[in-house]
């Protein structure tokens, strides 16, 4: 695309921002830059794939400043982890200021901003209306901890200039910092709060409305995109980094829960402006909540039971008249800030009660395509067990809220290492609420399903798969939801330094735990590879059961997630080339550990939704109500985008070498198998037993 009048063109500054940095330019960086040059300039939405090192964040950082620099219009870049949020703001965004400020005529400005509930709230540190601690009634020894907490709060807040809660390291439990901050809905204000001059958030906001780029999270994004009146400052253009993460971080903001104890402790707070009948029913309908909660199993809830229809009703209506006369109580003491701080905080209890009741009670029509939201019981066990039994609720799709508050509204650019799942945009494009594919359904390559037949193996896994994948990219569809999809490649050369393993002579994994025969596969992949290994687990159950039974059995140091901190157990095992790890969800996604330390990376089980998942399930259903393939659209794209995600875990930097083994057969022999295989990097691949050894022993010995 040609330049803006008097700027230098999208390759040149791209060009000035590597040399500025000490980086160099690599093909894919340079077609991704102009692929977001041209996406911002036609107002066609982007979808684009970038492998591990191929720089994308500069490849979209520097058409975003350029934009901004022409237009005078902010850019909101969002991303799911703190990690990057801290990447792009102490070490992306200076740099590239400083390398493009002779180019653009100014330095690009930059700032960070989140939700209020992040930032200190100087009013609450000042001993203005104090969070009641109910919570703390769970966990008798919570007391003191979370007192000694708040105390260590006290002091950061003298020191540090910002308030933001991920400056403070190590960091405190929620309990306490829920001492010293506020939501959204218990902000009295700043033209009303006596700190509101001062106040972290407002000074963040304020900050954020200044600049050329404004870096924030998934979850205000999707909050700024839920609510009326707008959080983040104005803006036309969006980069959504790490947008593989988006649907589950965006439907985590719009779900919500219910419990007896989160209805007394609404009837806690209004008690400190409340007296009377009222409250007196809020109290008894609460504590009935609590008890008709208790007898109901942990599952979906597909049809709503009469006694927890009426329990749920009588708290609506409670909550929502306390709400009543709580309003009207501040009517009189609008000077008040005290008073007025204690009603935000009971009105935010009281509204989320009778919000969330009012949904549950909704969520339950005779066509089940047509349910906005699923409801489950959730039990919690373990180290939870002491927590009440809690109601659930949560959006069946987030793609209509995204493509009519998102994706209408301004130019969205979305990358990610992974995002063409089965080879295709289409699945994840599909949960973004983005129209399908103009040129039709084309099965995708390598054996993915092309039919009706059910796959045996997969039934344990929620359903059997009938359908063919689709692939392709859209050349127009509906006004403002146009998109294309590029795949930049990566810089890494997958078939010469990585193999693909696949234990087919296995058999399938079962229900009971690890068989046998994977733990003795494993064993021996460990040896060969002398240590070096990531395993990645289906459960926890299983990575600390395969812990329990090889500790003794290798000669090498093994740890798993849950012996400490897991970024103290990440840090050890890179730290010493012979030691495992073994663990879950949190290191399919987050671990980053180039060189010799990590070689081997093995997946137990292709991680298909658990068949009992609540929300899973319900989404796979609605799919096949409305005639489409529920395991295909929901499953198999699941298992996917973590297959991926694990596999990337192997190849970090150019130099690394290794293989990722995969012990589930059915990534062999399933139907379906074509498309998870198409989702991961083009590997070297085998399922040969004798020759993955051989290759770890030979990559063991070139390291002495």
């Amino acid at each position: 695309m040609p330049a803006e009048e008097g700027l230098p063109g999208v390759d040149a500054l791209l060009a000035a921002a590597v040399t500025g940095i000490g980086g160099t330019e690599r093909p894919g960086q340079v077609a991704m830059a102009q692929a977001v040059e041209r996406s911002i300039a036609t107002g066609e939405h982007l979808a684009v794939q970038a492998g591990t090192g191929t720089g994308k964040s500069l490849a979209y950082l520097v058409p975003a400043a350029a934009h901004a620099a022409s237009t005078g219009s902010a850019v909101v870049v969002a991303t799911a982890t703190i990690a990057l949020q801290r990447q792009l703001i102490d070490r992306d965004l200076p740099r590239l200021a400083t390398a493009l400020e002779p180019l653009l005529g100014r330095a690009p400005t930059f700032a960070i901003l989140k939700g209020r509930r992040n930032y200190l709230c100087r009013y609450r540190l000042a001993g203005g209306a104090p969070e009641e601690p109910g919570d703390t009634l769970f966990d008798p020894g919570a007391t003191s901890r979370v007192g000694q907490q708040v105390k260590r709060l006290h002091e950061w807040a003298a020191d540090t200039a910002t308030g933001d809660r991920d400056e403070l390291v190590p960091g405190v439990e929620e309990r306490a910092w829920r001492q010293v901050s506020v939501s959204a809905r218990e902000c009295v204000g700043a033209q009303r709060c006596p700190e509101g001059f001062r106040c972290f958030a407002e000074r963040a906001r304020e900050e954020a409305g200044q600049v050329d780029i404004v870096v924030t999270n998934h979850a205000l994004l999707a909050i700024d995109a839920l609510e009326d009146f707008p959080l983040l400052p104005d803006h036309d253009v969006v980069v959504i980094d790490e947008a593989h993460d988006l649907v589950d971080r965006v439907t985590s903001v719009a779900s919500r829960e219910l419990s007896g104890p989160a209805a007394e402790t609404a009837a806690r707070r209004s008690a400190r402006l409340l007296s009377g009948d009222v409250l007196d029913k809020l109290r008894e309908d609460a504590e009935a909540l609590g008890r008709v909660l208790a007898e109901i199993r942990e599952s979906r809830l597909d049809v709503l039971d009469e006694a927890l229809a009426v329990s749920l009703a009588a708290v609506r209506g409670t909550a929502s008249a306390c709400g009543a006369e709580v309003r009207a109580s501040g009517r009189d003491t609008a000077d008040d800030a005290e008073r007025l701080a204690l009603g935000r905080i009971a009105l935010a209890a009281l509204d989320e009660i009778t919000e969330t009741a009012d949904r549950i009670l909704a969520a339950f029509g005779d066509d089940i395509a047509a349910r906005p939201d699923v409801v489950w019981m959730d039990r919690p066990a373990g180290d939870e067990s002491r927590r009440p039994p809690t109601l659930r609720v949560a959006p069946l799709d987030v793609g209509g809220l995204l493509a009519e508050r998102v994706f209408r509204r301004r130019t969205v650019v979305l990358t990610s290492a992974t995002l063409a799942l089965g080879g295709s945009f289409e699945p994840l494009a599909r949960q973004w609420g983005l129209p399908p594919p103009g040129a039709g359904r084309v099965t995708a390559e390598d054996g993915a399903a092309e039919d009706g037949a059910a796959e045996d193996g997969a039934a344990e896994d929620g359903a059997a798969q009938n359908g063919a994948a689709e692939e392709g990219v859209t050349d127009g569809g509906p006004r403002g939801l146009a998109w294309s999809g590029q795949d930049v490649g990566s810089p890494f050369d997958h078939p010469r330094k990585g193999i693909l393993y696949v234990a087919r002579h296995l058999p399938p994994p079962g229900r009971d735990g690890l068989p046998a025969a994977y733990l003795i596969e494993l064993r021996e992949l460990i040896a060969a590879a002398g240590g070096r290994t990531l395993g990645l687990f289906s459960s926890m159950r299983a990575a600390k059961q395969a812990a329990e039974e090889l500790r003794d059995a290798i000669d090498q140091p093994l740890l798993c997630q849950g012996d400490d901190a897991t970024a103290l157990l990440v840090r050890q095992f890179a730290e010493d080339d012979a030691t495992c790890l073994f663990g879950t969800l949190s290191l399919w996604q987050g671990v980053d550990v180039p060189g010799a330390a990590l070689q081997l990376v093995v997946i137990d089980r292709i991680p298909f939704p658990r068949p009992d998942d609540p929300l899973a399930s319900a989404r796979q259903r609605a799919v096949a109500a409305r005639g489409g393939n529920g395991f295909m659209t929901v499953a198999a794209a699941h298992a996917a985008l973590l297959l991926a995600q694990g596999a990337g875990r192997l190849l970090r930097t150019m130099d690394d070498r290794g293989m990722v083994a995969v012990l589930d057969p059915r990534l062999a022999t399933a139907r379906y198998a074509g498309f998870l295989r198409a989702s991961l990097p083009p590997f070297w691949a085998t399922t040969d037993p004798a020759v993955a050894r051989a290759a770890l022993r030979r990559l063991a010995a070139s390291h002495g």
